[in-house]
């Protein structure tokens, strides 16, 4: 028989980094799940990709028992590791701050494709590249499709 959903948490935590400290610790600690026990799984099955910040969501159950699935990189993330960039445009409609090809935003649209809300490859790269905009990257080429 299924278990009980008690709660959903979703957290923004770096790989290989998962610490009982604030954004995990009051998050697990409120629901009562065993806080260490989810930092040792989250860091076993993340350290290939540490220091990225990765999305998670947990799902605890009303035995305080849980299961989480990792998702992949935000795709925001993704454009400025791409770019090389710290942080995108405060003014991203005035100042532009690096430019990405096509190519490169078919990579991370590929990459990205399970967790997104869309269907095709063409989706995906349109929702990659206006993300890019709105962080002031311009997009260069034309379309390939």
């Amino acid at each position: 028989m299924a278990k009980e959903i008690g709660a959903l948490i979703k957290l923004q935590v770096k790989g290989g980094a998962a610490n009982p400290s604030p954004p995990i610790g009051p998050a697990l600690g409120a629901k009562g799940v065993n806080i260490m026990e989810f930092c040792k799984q989250f860091n076993a099955r993340t350290q290939d990709q540490a220091g990225k910040i990765l999305p998670v969501v947990i799902t605890v159950y009303t035995d305080k028992s849980f299961d989480f699935i990792i998702k992949k990189s935000p795709v925001a993330v993704s454009i400025l590791e791409a770019v090389n960039l710290k942080s995108g445009s405060p003014e991203s409609n005035r100042k532009k701050v690096g430019v990405i090809s096509w190519d490169k935003v078919k990579e991370i649209a590929t990459n990205k494709m399970e967790d997104m809300n869309c269907f095709n490859i063409n989706s995906a790269m349109s929702m990659v590249a206006g993300t890019a905009r709105s962080m002031g990257v311009n997009v260069e080429g034309t379309k390939p499709f």
